[in-house]
């Protein structure tokens, strides 16, 4: 891989991890909601997980999906009933009590490495990664560099949103406040699927 080919391969990781989408807002979710520490495991399962993906993609997966569409569009629905379930469980998401503890659990670090996998996102970032970025001479090389880089940059992004959601925690004590915050990130969560419901009513 070229060094110019590097340089655009980290400025994409950079730009789709630090965007908007599922896992950055349950992240934001979970650390206004859990605080910084209690997230880590949360924000662990997604960069490692992803990296998986990625490096999963490239050696076969995504051949697959594309050798047997059906496939493909039957993890679409999977993806949008997981996600909504998630969205729910946001929007109803426990206020701060004393101390800042709040009932419940944050996602362990399996469970967010396993929603990599029905992360309509993520599909679209490891495809279009592997499709743009690894070279097919010496290919497999190739498709580490890219699943490396992408574990090097996604994990600082995301733990920027679980930072910030944790910073909110300093300074919203009020349970109206927090729920309407939640509310707020699991409709931002429903709106990021409108593409991919556009793409199964229209298939």
């Amino acid at each position: 891989m070229t060094g110019e080919l590097l340089a655009s391969l980290a400025l994409f990781c950079f730009v789709s991890s630090i965007t908007p989408g599922p896992n950055n807002m349950m992240l934001m979710s979970s650390g206004l909601t859990f605080g910084l520490a209690r997230t880590v495991p949360h924000m662990l399962g997604v960069a490692l997980g992803f990296v998986v993906m990625v490096f999963g993609v490239g050696v076969g997966l995504g051949a697959l999906f594309e050798a047997v569409p059906q496939l493909y569009f039957a993890l679409k629905i999977v993806s949008v009933v997981y996600l909504l379930w998630l969205a729910w469980k946001i929007a109803n998401s426990g206020p701060l009590g004393e101390g800042g503890n709040v009932a419940g659990k944050p996602m362990t670090f399996l469970q967010a490495a396993a929603f990599q996998w029905v992360n309509p996102k993520a599909w679209v970032m490891a495809v279009t990664a592997i499709a743009a970025y690894a070279p097919k001479s010496a290919f497999l090389t190739n498709v580490v560099i890219v699943s490396l880089v992408f574990g090097i940059i996604n994990l600082p992004c995301i733990a920027a949103w679980a930072s910030f959601g944790n910073l909110l925690r300093a300074y919203l004590r009020e349970a109206r406040v927090v729920r309407w915050i939640n509310l707020g990130m699991a409709l931002a969560l429903v709106a990021s699927l409108l593409p991919l419901l556009a793409e199964i009513v229209g298939y």
